[in-house]
Parts: structure tokens; C-alpha cells; sequence
């Protein structure tokens, strides 16, 4: 096999990463949630966990069933804690999630000793492993909830960017949020089961938080944010094989390392605006 065939499935699982969570990273950014991903993946992880206690295959259906129940009930406590005039930020309530998740998987991780290695690929991932019959069933996964999102984009929009719009417009806050998040959630279980938690936190906020730099409409920003995602995958997995890397921690380097660039490059650009706009101001008008 070819290094291009080998790195080939690996490379299209993280495109396939990049499109959906490049998207979902713009909702969170502007719901200022931004460790709601850590949160659930965190959740996911526990349910996993049960699962395994439950004497059931790590790698089988039911085991996946019961980290995705775990993910809804905490999509159905993110939604229920959201409240506009609220005295207490939502992202109090998603740091004590995840702290609690967290602690709740060492008591569980203890009894399940056996398992250790599977927990760890939980954490760390290993997209370079990944097969096509993942490709594929994530492929189709991604797409269905893509096309949900894109149906009713409107809502989706509305209660991320201005909530006290879709209020008054009678949309019902907490089935949308409920209905964001277990979407969310259903994307993250599924995704942490390919590349880890680390990749997929990256792959949700680094692209939004790069395209914000240069863009404020949703188009362009997701342009860029896939564009950034898709150069990023490309060449961490190659660095990853080239230099004998782990290939989910190459990737949040490189994501990384390409972020400092375009934080560069934004310093650059508007610098060189406030001199045009300065220089603009000093010119004498004539005639």
C-alpha cells in the first residue's frame, strides 16, 4: 500500500469532521459555549464506561447506544439551564458538568481496569486507524444531521445570534436548544469515537475562531473555516506520517501553529488599514 492509500481514509474521515463541525463551531462561538463540546464529549465518555461495566462490547451497537443516551440527557440539562435573564452564565453550569462527568469516569474507569486502552483511544483518538466502513457510516451520519440543520437553519440561527429575536417571533427557546444540542451530541459521540476528544475540540472551535478574524457574516466565515480545516487535516496527518507522530495530537498542533499565523496576519492587515485610514485623514482636501 501507498503512503497516499494509506493516509487517503484518514484524510477524507477529517474533511468529513472539518464540514460539520467548522458549521456547529459558529453556534457555539456566538452562544459563547465553548466548552459545551468538551462537556458532552466528556459525557459520552462515561456513558461509554457504563456501557463497559455493563459487560457490553466497547466496539458494538449497544455500547454505542448507552453513550448516546448519556449524551442526550446532558443535551436535555444544557437546554433546561439556558434562561435569557439568567444570574448564572449557562457555561457555569457546562464547567461543573464536565468537572462531574470527568470525576464520575475515574470512580467508573476503576472498575474497569480491563479497558484501559479503549478509554485512553476515547481521549487521545487515532484517526490514522480509521477504516472505510467509518467513513462511510460517518459520512451519512453527518449529512443527516447537516441536512436537519440546514432545513431549519433559520431557528438554528436565530436562537444562537439573537435569542430575544426568536422570543419574540414565539419560537420556544429550550426544544430548539434541545434539539442543537442533541444534534451536537449526536456529531461529538461519533466523532470522539474516530479522533478523541482533543481533535474534536479543536476541529470545533479553531476554524470559527479563525474565520472571525476576517470575516463577520456566516458565509464567509464558514468558507473560511472549512478552508482552514481542510488545509490543516492535509497536512497534520502527512507531518504525522512523515515524522512518526501521533496523528491526533499533529493535527491540534498544526491547527495551532496555523492559528498563530492568521492571528499574524490579521495583526498585519489591520495595521496596515489604520495607517491607510490615518494617512486619509492627514491628506488636505483640494479645490
Amino acid at each position: 500500500m501507498s503512503t497516499f492509500e494509506f493516509l487517503l481514509a484518514p484524510f477524507i474521515a477529517s474533511l468529513i469532521l472539518t464540514g460539520i463541525h467548522a458549521y456547529l463551531g459558529v453556534h457555539v462561538v456566538e452562544r459563547g459555549v465553548i466548552f459545551v463540546d468538551l462537556a458532552l464529549a466528556q459525557i459520552a465518555a462515561l456513558g461509554a464506561i457504563i456501557a463497559i461495566l455493563m459487560e457490553l462490547d466497547p466496539h458494538g451497537g449497544g455500547s454505542y447506544w448507552v453513550s448516546l443516551g448519556f449524551t442526550f440527557m446532558g443535551a436535555a440539562i444544557f437546554a433546561l439551564v439556558r434562561m435569557r435573564r439568567a444570574h448564572i452564565p449557562q457555561e457555569a453550569f457546562i464547567g461543573i458538568a464536565y468537572v462531574v462527568a470527568s470525576a464520575a469516569a475515574i470512580l467508573a474507569t476503576s472498575k474497569a481496569i480491563g479497558e484501559t486502552e479503549h478509554l485512553k483511544h476515547m481521549l487521545v483518538g487515532n484517526i490514522l486507524a480509521v477504516s472505510w466502513s467509518e467513513v462511510r457510516h460517518t459520512a451519512l451520519l453527518y449529512g443527516a444531521v447537516g441536512l436537519f440543520h440546514y432545513i431549519f437553519r433559520k431557528n438554528f440561527l436565530l436562537i444562537s445570534m439573537n435569542p430575544a429575536a426568536a422570543e419574540a417571533k414565539g419560537v420556544s427557546i429550550r426544544l430548539w436548544d434541545f434539539l442543537f444540542y442533541a444534534s451536537f451530541g449526536l456529531v461529538v459521540t461519533s466523532s470522539v469515537a474516530i479522533a478523541g476528544v482533543l481533535l474534536v475540540f479543536c476541529y470545533l472551535i479553531v476554524p470559527s475562531v479563525g474565520a472571525m478574524l476576517f470575516a463577520d457574516r456566516i458565509g464567509p466565515r464558514l468558507a473560511i473555516g472549512w478552508t482552514m480545516g481542510t488545509v490543516v487535516s492535509g497536512l497534520g496527518v502527512y507531518l504525522s506520517v512523515v515524522l512518526d507522530f501521533p496523528t491526533g495530537a499533529t493535527i491540534v498542533c498544526t491547527f495551532g501553529g496555523v492559528l498563530v499565523l492568521m492571528l499574524l496576519l490579521h495583526f498585519v492587515l489591520s495595521h496596515l488599514q489604520s495607517g491607510r485610514e490615518l494617512q486619509g485623514t492627514r491628506t488636505p482636501r483640494t479645490g
